[in-house]
């Protein structure tokens, strides 16, 4: 595969891992030019683990570095994509707290309600 190739394959594998929400950067920055190569032509491509283990390891890092707004975002697009459900986000909550601390688990309350409520927006949204 050529690098053509793998930029429109990491290309649409973005979209489909943030079910369209985040906006596909353009060609010729080198950092999202190798982004998309890599880590969405290859890793995220990869079928060894499922789409769903792959974003429950990914929350557990991203809830451990603190990253609020990542964690929202990887959040409603788990949500949107139906890999996991209102219930299981929150459930997350409670073993970032235990492995992570209560102040960083505290922090994502309100960034998880509201992945919750424009998630579920907006299905609702395209199912009309």
């Amino acid at each position: 595969m050529n690098d053509q190739e793998r930029r429109a394959l990491g290309e649409e594998k973005i979209k489909d891992v943030y079910a369209g929400d985040v906006v596909v950067p353009p060609e010729g920055y080198a950092f999202t030019d190798i982004m998309l190569k890599q880590l969405f032509a290859e890793l995220w491509t990869r079928e060894t683990l499922s789409m769903r283990d792959k974003r429950i390891l990914l929350l557990g890092i991203i809830a451990e570095k603190g990253e609020t707004t990542t964690f929202k975002i990887q959040i409603k697009a788990s949500l949107k994509r139906g890999e996991i459900n209102p219930e299981e986000a929150r459930e997350f909550l409670l073993f970032i707290a235990q492995y992570s601390g209560y102040p960083r688990a505290a922090s994502m309350l309100g960034p998880v309600e509201e992945a919750i409520a424009e998630a579920a927006k907006e299905t609702a949204d395209s199912a009309q």
